[in-house]
């Protein structure tokens, strides 16, 4: 039998051949460099060429041989690097593939993420050499860094046509003004005698400086901004008509009012030089809280142009630079400080609202594919699951006083005393009462609460004896304008071992259903405990719009950071144990069900003994056997599984934490809209019947409407077009006149709002109007 030939299979390449493709391949020897395409050499090349190595890149592609990620692979470089190749050679042939020795120009000598540091230091008033002795890098680094000193260059700015209109307001009404700084040399002092000095606006926030006449051109200001010598913007307007959301504006009074311009400009200082600083950046985040543009991403579906003419600017920061400025100020870490003093500012301008305080845990899930350390039981999912969890803090009419947003305990128990601090540092040593769910019952709790000086409001947990439904009594009253009637049960009660002494408040449902309130205040009527509990269900509806017309589940960003290693967390490892221990006594108990029924169904006449019952089902027994060693097992490792576990002791993955800080601040600046629309609501309601029903919805309303915008030299008037409905113009126009008369200033500028609201349409046959309208109308109409 004649032997098997050979098959005739291509013999593999040398090892000093890297395969290209199926028809280009680079053979290797020495230092020297062939390109071979179909067995045919194309391209030679010494090794330390490399422009000639550069040319062999684009040949290979520009002659169709490969595609850039073959060649990009076999030459050990990135596709971008090829394409940069072949960009060259097409702009400058041969002689721009060879790269110049030394820094490439354009590239900073400095990485940006130690820019913030040198601003800072630079902000204390380092000079540049200690700067870069701190560094280790060279002085004129940092000096081609933060340029010449802002005094000089000022002293050149001042050009002749500022001089000369020196005592003149500009038309828009802010005023031509050089940077303010430290004291600087004979020049500068000369040139700053001849231009308007800022003054005071809105507290202590000085006017900036504008060199552009014209609204809709601010090339000089960005000139300024970029050079260094603008920390934010002025505010110029442009005369309008149906300017698409002039409504919004009518937020102002209410935002300034809460402080957080003059607050961040305490904390953060400012965030420039830029053309969007801190007070612009603030600003554009409040009005897209208030026109439901939910996150940044969305002003790529809004024309940047019509919504900078309601911050006074010719566009409004776009999406790339809003998020720079929020990592920005997110790099401060000033937010828990901002949020504290803010909340502090709350509380003065509106104390009598403070007596109950509603604390609550809002869980926002998390769906990426990090392997977050903290997991929540998700209500709204009925699942546990990797997941945050912020604190609110809410007063008696539910709008939200502060948000805690941390590395705090899932639990409410267990994050009390943190919560509790920080509600001490802002209410001051008024006595409050703290109302919360079951989530926070704990007897020792309660005790500490009480000795700290907090009276406690809050659900029972447990079982509980059921009280006679012939002690009840049925008490009536009227909170808030609503009428309550409940069935009340009302005793004392006590616990840890009859040391503390509470009260116990319990109603009565249609259904029979027996609720118990527990509470510290026995001064209160029983019928106010049971309402100040029961409106609790205000925090969670509040936490449903915030989640719906403020989206605040959504993620930030995704900044992630190491966690704690010595955080205790629950182990993993118990957890998938319990997993399994639940799965194997389910299939226990499903053989006991089974061998149970083969018992009630056996024939005594054919297996009269339990032996021959047994052997008849030796099978089955055996499974069940098996089945009980198993959850024996099981529970034996359960046993010898700690609880909780450090951070630093799971081996799997990498454990971490999402950044709080930017999600903290965005929080904060939807909590002052949200307060400025209660704010509104409040000012809105002896004028609209129907402002507990519809009170919000007119208000997205009027923020969304057109208006008029008209510029004077002094005031900034904003006429309004009207509703959808002459009872709601009438509402808008009683709550325009209270607003005009709080004579707020357009923040950064001198210019005063003046509101108003054009008037409804003449009654008619397609508004008749009401009774009184048409008597009135008709006696005051000429007699013929």
């Amino acid at each position: 039998m004649s032997t098997q030939e050979a098959l005739a299979l291509p013999s593999p390449a040398p090892s000093n051949t890297v395969v290209i493709n199926a028809r280009c391949s680079l053979r290797i020897q020495a230092d020297q460099r062939v390109i071979v395409v179909a067995g045919l050499p194309v391209h030679h090349y010494c090794a330390e060429d490399e422009v000639a190595e550069a040319y062999a890149t684009v040949f290979l592609v520009e002659s169709g041989f490969a595609q850039q990620s073959d060649v990009a692979r076999a030459f050990a470089r990135s596709v971008r690097t090829i394409r940069r190749y072949q960009a060259r050679y097409a702009n400058g042939g041969m002689a721009a593939l060879g790269r110049e020795q030394g820094w490439r120009p354009g590239r900073r000598r400095i990485s940006g993420k130690r820019l913030r540091s040198i601003e800072m230091l630079k902000s204390q008033g380092m000079s540049n050499r200690a700067i870069a002795h701190r560094l280790g890098v060279t002085e004129k680094a940092i000096r081609k860094l933060v340029g010449p000193p802002k005094a000089a260059e000022s002293a050149q700015l001042v050009l002749p046509a500022i001089a000369t209109e020196a005592g003149k307001p500009a038309a828009s009404g802010v005023p031509s003004a050089a940077p303010s700084g430290e004291d600087g040399d004979r020049a500068t002092e000369s040139a700053q005698e001849t231009v308007t000095a800022p003054e005071a606006v809105n507290d202590d926030e000085r006017v900036p400086m504008s060199l552009d006449r014209d609204a809709s051109d601010r090339t000089l200001d960005r000139q300024l901004a970029l050079y260094g010598l603008l920390d934010d913007a002025a505010p110029l307007f442009c005369e309008g008509s149906s300017v698409p959301g002039a409504g919004v504006l009518l937020a102002l009074p209410c935002l300034i009012a809460s402080g957080l311009f003059e607050i961040s400009r305490k904390l953060y200082g400012e965030i420039g030089p830029a053309f969007y600083g801190l007070r612009t950046t603030l600003l554009t985040l409040l009005l897209m809280a208030l026109l439901r543009i939910k996150r940044p991403e969305q002003l790529k579906e809004k024309d940047p142009a019509a919504f900078g003419r309601l911050l006074g600017l010719d566009r409004a920061p776009e999406v790339k630079t809003l998020r720079r400025r929020l990592t920005r100020l997110a790099a401060r870490h000033c937010a828990e400080q901002l949020g504290a003093e803010l909340a502090r500012r709350r509380v003065d301008q509106r104390g009598h609202l403070m007596g109950f305080l509603y604390i609550d845990g809002h869980v926002r899930a998390y769906h990426g594919q990090r392997v977050v350390s903290s997991n929540a039981y998700v209500a709204r999912r009925h699942l546990a699951m990797p997941a945050c969890t912020d604190y609110w803090i809410n007063d008696s009419s539910s709008d939200p006083l502060l948000v805690i947003t941390g590395e705090v305990d899932a639990a409410l128990s267990k994050a009390m005393p943190r919560l509790l601090r920080e509600v001490r540092e802002v209410v001051g040593e008024r006595r409050v009462t703290i109302v919360f769910d079951r989530g926070g019952w704990s007897p020792k709790l309660f005790a500490a609460m009480i000795k700290d000086g907090f009276d406690v409001l809050t659900y029972r947990k447990g079982r509980c004896r059921r009280i006679n439904e012939r002690r009840f009594i049925r008490r009536r009253a009227k909170f808030d304008g609503r009428l309550v009637d409940y069935l009340l049960h009302d005793q004392p009660v006590r616990f840890l071992k009859g040391r503390l002494r509470l009260r116990q408040v319990t109603r009565l449902c249609d259904d029979g259903h027996q609720t118990t309130v527990i509470t510290s205040r026995w001064d209160l009527r029983d019928i106010e405990v049971a309402y100040r509990m029961f409106e609790r269900w205000r925090q969670e509806n509040f936490f449903k719009y915030m989640r719906e017309e403020f989206l605040i589940d959504a993620l930030v960003d995704y900044q992630i950071g190491p966690e704690d290693p010595t955080r205790i967390i629950p182990n993993p490892e118990r957890r998938a144990l319990d997993k399994e221990i639940r799965a194997a006594r389910a299939e226990l108990a499903g053989l006991e069900r089974e061998l149970g029924a083969a018992a009630v169904n056996n024939a005594e006449q054919r297996r009269p003994t339990m032996r021959g019952f047994k052997i008849a089902h030796s099978r089955l027994g055996k499974q069940l056997r098996k089945a009980r060693a198993r959850v024996s097992r099981l529970f034996d490792q359960l046993r010898n599984v700690p609880r909780r576990v450090e951070v630093r002791e799971l081996n799997e993955r990498a454990v971490v934490k999402l950044a709080t800080e930017r999600k903290h601040l965005t929080d904060i600046i939807k909590m002052v809209a949200y307060q400025a629309e209660s704010d509104l609501l409040a000012l809105l309601r002896p004028h609209y019947a129907r402002v507990d029903q519809e009170g919000r919805t007119l208000l997205h309303e009027l923020f969304a409407t057109a208006g008029d915008i008209r510029v004077s030299d002094s005031e900034l008037n904003i006429t309004l077009a009207p509703l959808s409905s002459p009872h709601r113009t009438h509402a808008a126009q009683a709550l325009c006149a209270i607003l005009d008369q709080t004579a707020t200033m357009f923040p950064g500028s001198r210019l005063r709002i003046r509101f108003a609201m054009r008037p409804p349409p003449r009654i008619g046959l397609a508004f008749p109007g009401s009774p009184a309208e048409r008597s009135t109308a008709a006696h005051s109409a000429p007699a013929p």
